[in-house]
């Protein structure tokens, strides 16, 4: 009976007791980037008078890169329609694969063990490696061309996506999966009926912003000789032909806009909810309820996949394979592989790998701060301007339009060769990839908590500090790790042009047949990015 009396008062001293102190896991991983940054500032030497000294330069090399030229019309289209195929191949194909890889290597997979261990290692292996590290092997055993563009857009691709598609699927609702299971249903038929049909539209977007990322990646293939638009681009620069290196960064920007239109409208059709209010209906009612009818939104949905998959289909054909070559990239294949072996790591290399690591978390804490500033900006959370949003918007587009490595060749050709100009490079890239992130989370806020905090009378700083932020901390730092993730890989092989890091002896390794010492560098990009996915992991579990 006592204990029955006490327990109204437990309660209420529970319900008046004051709210539990924030974890320290949630601000360890802030502090830690911050220190890094500090440390970044004086290993990298970022002084403003150093970049205010180097306006002048920047200024000129601008000046003669106006007004752009295109040269020969049809050789740049034919070009550009190149990089696209390369980049379509490469992605439908990193598509396909990664849907296996992905429901291995998902914590909801029942199989063996050793298969999602060895599922996981592929992800992480081929996420570690740059695409430009790909294209570099590539072209080592098949030739210059296209096929080594793609090849290397694909089996990188496979990393990011099988991760992303991995994430998609362990955060569905397990109930619907429990369900089929319980009925007898086989393990396929499980994955298809309940995880891979609900996923389909998280699995649409991230592979359009797959694809908008290939794009851009394939443009910049041919500076090593992997086919694209990157060769035209890589002739313009090296023959100091400024003109037409701006009008080839135009013609870039102007792929990157069509697709963000079309990522825009695809998501639309293949989203439950294309606007606040309306029902959840992926499909028409049919004669019966076991029987799905045919809405407009079905239909287009069908016609875009068919048409999908016809383009994939004759990109596939654009990359000029050719069966006679593959004795001899066999043969290069095995003596690449045995050169391979034992890795060499050397002081030169852990330096090289050290100084990517800091340019990049450095120049990713900067384009974090400055990318959430833009997507506040740039959504109605706060303040509602719709040119301002336009304007920003429309911005983002256009940075993220320009690869990281051209902004690279820019900075060392005005402030000379180094990391600082890594880093600029690095922060801007940073900067646009974090704004586009926030801005999506921002937008998927629940609005129901805002509309009553409203309701009750509080200002749009009080709607964004209690209603808006504690949803959009999770995917802040998600995302924050994420960008991190991407500028590590890019940090990498901004050496090739002398913006500091390991690229330039990776260039050089290779180039110089010292594939011992390439083996040693893609180690240690492996064992960074394993470090970097383990905190990732810790942040979703004890953070997220």
């Amino acid at each position: 009976m006592t204990k029955l009396l006490d327990r109204p008062r437990t309660r209420q001293a529970e319900r008046e007791a004051p709210p539990a102190a924030p974890r320290v896991s949630t601000w360890a991983i802030p502090l830690a980037y911050l220190a890094i940054t500090a440390f970044g500032v004086w290993w990298i030497d970022i002084r403003p008078a150093a970049l205010a000294s180097g306006f002048g330069d920047i200024a000129r090399l601008l000046e003669r890169m106006l007004p752009p030229e295109t040269g020969d019309v049809p050789n740049l289209l034919s070009s550009a329609l190149e990089t696209l195929w390369i980049a379509i191949a490469g992605t439908g194909v990193a598509t396909v694969i990664s849907v296996f890889f992905a429901a291995a290597s998902a914590r909801t997979f029942t199989g063996p063990r050793i298969v999602q261990w060895a599922a996981r290692a592929v992800i992480v292996v081929t996420r570690a490696v740059p695409s430009l590290v790909f294209a570099l092997i590539f072209v080592r055993i098949f030739g210059l061309g296209p096929l080594a563009g793609g090849l290397a857009i694909a089996v990188h691709s496979v990393g990011m996506i099988g991760k992303m598609m991995a994430d998609a699927f362990e955060e569905l609702e397990p109930g619907p999966r429990n369900a089929i299971a319980a009925v007898g249903a086989g393990r396929m038929q499980n994955f298809v009926a309940t995880t891979l049909s609900r996923a389909l539209p998280a699995i649409t977007s991230l592979v359009l912003y797959r694809l908008d990322i290939n794009i851009r990646a394939s443009a910049v293939l041919g500076v090593v000789g992997a086919g694209g638009i990157g060769v035209a681009l890589q002739t313009a620069i090296g023959s100091l032909h400024y003109q037409r290196a701006a009008g080839i960064i135009l013609v870039i920007v102007g792929m990157l806009l069509i697709l963000e239109l079309v990522a825009y409208l695809v998501q639309r059709s293949v989203a439950e909810h294309a606007e606040t209010g309306t029902a959840t209906e992926l499909y028409g009612r049919g004669r019966d309820l076991a029987t799905p009818g045919w809405n407009r939104g079905r239909a287009t949905r069908l016609t875009g996949a068919l048409g999908a998959g016809a383009l994939f289909a004759y990109s596939l054909t654009q990359l000029g394979f050719n069966p006679a070559r593959l004795v001899r990239a066999a043969e290069n294949t095995l003596a690449l592989l045995g050169g391979f072996f034992p890795p060499v790591i050397t002081m030169d290399v852990l330096g090289g790998v050290f100084e990517s690591v800091v340019m990049a978390l450095t120049a990713t804490t900067f384009g974090v701060v400055i990318g959430l500033l833009i997507a506040v900006l740039s959504t109605n959370v706060l303040i509602r301007f719709a040119p301002l949003s336009f304007l920003l918007r429309a911005f983002v587009v256009l940075v993220r339009g320009v690869p990281d490595i051209i902004y690279a060749l820019v900075f060392v050709a005005a402030l000379g060769l180094g990391p600082f100009a890594g880093f600029l490079a690095l922060a801007i890239s940073s900067t646009a990839l974090a704004a586009k992130f926030f801005t999506d989370s921002l937008q998927t806020v629940d609005p129901a908590p805002l509309r009553a905090l409203e309701a009750t009378g509080a200002n749009r700083l009080q709607v964004f500090v209690s209603g808006v932020w504690p949803q959009f901390v999770p995917s802040f730092i998600a995302n924050s790790l994420f960008t991190s993730d991407l500028s590590l890989r890019e940090s990498a092989v901004l050496g090739i042009v002398g913006a500091g890091g390991i690229g330039f002896l990776l260039d050089e390794s290779i180039a110089s047949l010292d594939y011992q010492t390439t083996a040693g560098i893609l180690v240690c990009l492996v064992v960074v990015v394993v470090a970097l996915e383990f905190l990732a992991r810790w942040a979703r579990k004890r953070v997220i």
